[in-house]
């Protein structure tokens, strides 16, 4: 079973959530995987205090031109929808590599072959555990735009590694936004776990994941974090996922103890076990 945790605006907790969910699903014998998709911030490992090591560089295509061949067209520069092709009349393309990500659209606008595949490097992926849980952390190089690809082949990496471990239970702990990195995390869950805090800015960006969660046909369910910090728009939410029957899987109250968990480097459940049962809840639904 693969469980995507997302929720649109970022600090809602939904890093939180995917390591309790992870932590108890691993305490309950569960072979379990979790995954950090947020690669322009991961920090999984952070709260699961899971040293990690490096076990993939990831890569991607870029142009290498050939000036004997090149006629100067200007054709690779028209279809370069990043900017990463300079042109002017009569001079050779100039490449800017930091925008490039790698669609090989110049490779086949080209006419005359002149651009083959070169590569850079744009990420990597990091493997770790601790608590029984098996993490796969990835990360975004510094100054490079590709975030999209880096989620897609930790994916692709993950369920390697799922099918290596016979895992049981696949956690995604998926960035903020609604954009390619999300699309790219929640693509074939079984499950989305839906996360929001009672602010309008939460709740906007709550309805664009679940309108990506209806697109791609993925059941889903609502998880109210900090609940009671406003409760009156905390109804709010409630309002609108009785209006359009999406399940409230548990209401979290606000409290330092997860901070402090934090802080700690430690699970928020081994730190602070009292907190268990709204986590039950959630696995018992999602069973």
């Amino acid at each position: 079973m693969i469980i995507t945790v997302a929720g649109g605006k970022g600090g809602t907790g939904k890093s939180m959530i995917a390591t309790s969910l992870a932590y108890l699903f691993a305490k309950k014998k569960k072979e379990t995987l979790l995954v950090d998709a947020d690669v322009e911030c991961p920090n999984d490992h952070l709260l699961l205090n899971i040293p990690l090591k490096r076990s993939k560089i990831v890569l991607q295509p870029i142009p290498k031109w050939d000036f004997d061949l090149c006629v100067k067209c200007g054709k690779c520069a028209d279809v370069c929808k990043q900017q990463a092709i300079a042109f002017a009349p009569d001079q050779f393309p100039a490449f800017i590599k930091e925008h490039c990500i790698g669609c090989k659209a110049c490779f086949i606008a080209c006419p005359t072959k002149a651009i083959s595949e070169d590569k850079k490097e744009i990420g990597y992926i990091h493997e770790g555990k601790n608590y029984s849980i098996n993490l796969i952390s990835g990360e975004l190089k510094l100054g490079e735009l590709a975030s999209g690809e880096i989620v897609s082949e930790v994916r692709n990496f993950s369920d390697a590694k799922a099918k290596e471990k016979k895992s049981e239970i696949i956690i995604i702990d998926a960035a903020a936004g609604v954009g390619c990195p999300v699309i790219a995390s929640i693509v074939g869950s079984d499950f989305l776990v839906a996360v929001t805090e009672p602010t309008p800015s939460a709740l906007h960006d709550l309805k664009r994941v679940l309108y990506l969660a209806e697109h791609f046909e993925i059941s889903t369910g609502i998880v109210i974090n900090k609940a009671d910090l406003e409760k009156s728009f905390c109804k709010e939410i409630e309002k609108f996922a009785k209006m359009k029957n999406i399940p409230i899987l548990a209401k979290i109250p606000y409290s330092q103890n997860f901070l402090s968990a934090s802080l700690k480097m430690h699970p928020a459940l081994d730190v602070f076990p009292e907190y268990t049962d709204f986590f039950e809840n959630i696995i018992n639904f999602i069973k």
